[in-house]
């Protein structure tokens, strides 16, 4: 069957569709994004702007024409943290349904947390014993832990690299300079303070194989000099804390509209790297890993598989 799975993250709205069956590999036949950033259309008062959400229903709307034109079966669609934490989510959802047709279910912080662990177990499978989870999303840190499909530890932290960005330093792309130092440390300090209540609770889990998925850590694995995306998925790819060390030794000194120079830094997320980093090292650091290995499988396969299982075999 043909799915479509739509992603309505804190930077990106992305389509991803694929050729799968029950206890098949989903090929991908179909991959589109924009980058809207719905994360920086929070307004003060905490809710999504019009404008924030005006685009949010352009992209669906034409997220939905591109999935019924590849024949797809089902359209998957779901939002995390930046609709999630809005407080008018409830009326953009509504919004969004009403002019768009799309209902956009909203993942709490924990399944964001199980579903990228399922995705990240099947790809390694169980001869990768008890596995440890990391992704630094835009709005959200997901960390799991456990030895089953279903982790036995799953906690969502407000440590995006977007949201940090934005409250924290005080970052835009067009920016000329890069953040002080004191600035950095403060964010350090932190993201510290926040990983602490969790730390005890995941090393009691344990692990074997520590992970880490997505764009953050696929761009801070590639300035430390693991492959290209160009390289293809089955590349192997691992970011050791002394690589990502070096890392951030020449980022934090890069004004963000420069960052974009460096080979695998897109655009619309140059400006977070060095947050994204800051939050890498802090964890890293936090639980005592050297070295994580790279997974090219994150939430959109994680929702896929989910919903394959759900269909069972044919």
């Amino acid at each position: 069957m043909r799915l479509g799975v739509l992603d309505v993250g804190s930077n990106t709205v992305h389509l991803l569709v694929v050729d799968a069956h029950h206890g098949a590999h989903p090929w991908p036949a179909h991959s589109e994004k924009v980058v809207l950033r719905l994360a920086e259309q929070i307004g003060p008062d905490g809710a999504l702007t019009e404008v924030g959400a005006d685009m949010l229903v352009k992209a669906v709307s034409m997220a939905k024409a591109a999935a019924a034109g590849l024949n797809t079966d089902d359209l998957i669609a779901f939002a995390t943290s930046a609709v999630r934490d809005a407080t008018n989510a409830a009326e953009v959802l509504a919004r969004v349904r009403d002019e768009t047709g799309v209902r956009l279910e909203v993942l709490p912080g924990a399944d964001e947390a199980r579903m990228t662990f399922l995705a990240v177990r099947r790809w390694f499978g169980w001869s990768a014993g008890r596995l440890l989870l990391l992704d630094i999303g835009g709005g959200s840190l997901e960390i799991a832990a456990g030895i089953d499909e279903d982790p036995t530890s799953a906690v969502s932290l407000p440590l995006g690299a977007g949201r940090l960005t934005r409250e924290r330093l005080r970052l835009s792309p067009e920016d000329d300079a890069p953040p002080s130092a004191r600035a950095v440390e403060e964010l350090r300090e932190y993201v510290d303070a926040q990983l602490d209540p969790v730390v005890e609770e995941i090393v009691e889990v344990g692990w074997e194989r520590p992970v880490g998925t997505s764009k953050t850590f696929r761009t801070l694995a590639r300035l430390a000099g693991a492959a290209p995306s160009g390289a293809g998925v089955w590349a192997k790819r691992s970011l050791t804390r002394t690589g990502l060390r070096q890392v951030m030794g020449f980022i934090r000194l890069i004004p963000p509209r420069q960052l974009t120079e460096l080979e695998g830094v897109s655009m619309g997320r140059a400006h977070q790297l060095l947050a994204g980093a800051v939050v890498a090292e802090a964890v890293m650091r936090k639980l005592d890993l050297e070295k994580l290995t790279i997974c090219p499988w994150a939430l959109r396969e994680g929702v896929i598989l989910r919903r394959l299982d759900q269909f069972g075999p044919r």
